[in-house]
């Protein structure tokens, strides 16, 4: 167990429980509430306090999947806070409102993913000034790929994620109500189909790490 990638590690998990997760639902809350939707603000989720959007059960999966990620040497982690509540009756737009309110979560990541990546580009290219600050570079590494992660992973179009509202906006209403109540009935034994079966080596593993490769390359130039 390498405690120069530990390290970083528990302080990216930290980072994600007080600013992340609360980033990634407020933004959900924001678009609803300007789509017309109070409820999220009714209930006291219109806010970045990290307290009111934490989810014990979301946040140690993070921690475990996290730190036991980084302990093998990769970067993957999932979990989650605690889901923004929104009213689909209230939004403008119809289901292309509830699909804006769904895809601000992960837009909120790709924000976080682009404002950690400007300084470790900066990092990438001077490496005489990286290897000066191995922590803040570890974090900074660690907290661009676990947002990326957490973005492409929520627009999976699979309930309960937030992809899945995204895919059935764009859906004709006969389509949407065949497959939305089979979808969401065993959307979580299809998840874990995809992310645990085979062991060391799933589907959606091999589908989703080159993608999060790319846009990791992308994002910090290398």
């Amino acid at each position: 167990m390498d405690p120069d990638r530990i390290i970083p590690a528990a302080i990216v998990v930290a980072i994600m429980l007080l600013v992340g997760f609360p980033v990634h639902e407020f933004s959900h809350a924001l678009a609803a509430y300007r789509l017309g939707d109070g409820t999220a603000k009714l209930f006291g989720r219109l806010t970045l306090n990290p307290i009111a959007h934490f989810d014990p059960v979301g946040g140690i999966l993070l921690a475990i999947t996290f730190l036991g990620s980084a302990a093998a040497g990769s970067a993957f982690g999932f979990g989650w806070a605690k889901p923004t509540p929104v009213n689909p009756m209230n939004l403008m737009y119809g289901r292309r409102g509830e699909a804006i309110v769904a895809a601000a979560g992960p837009i909120s990541n790709l924000a976080l993913a682009i404002a950690a990546a400007i300084p470790l580009r900066y990092l990438f290219a001077n490496p005489e000034l990286a290897v000066q600050v191995p922590l803040l570079f570890n974090i900074l590494d660690l907290f661009v790929l676990i947002n990326i992660v957490l973005m492409l992973f929520n627009l999976i179009p699979i309930p309960p994620l937030d992809g899945s509202k995204v895919l059935f906006a764009f859906l004709d209403r006969r389509t949407e109500n065949q497959i939305r109540p089979i979808l969401e009935q065993y959307g979580f034994f299809v998840l874990i189909f995809l992310f645990f079966l085979p062991p060391g080596g799933s589907i959606g593993s091999r589908i989703l790490v080159p993608m999060i490769d790319a846009i990791y390359n992308f994002l910090v130039g290398v």
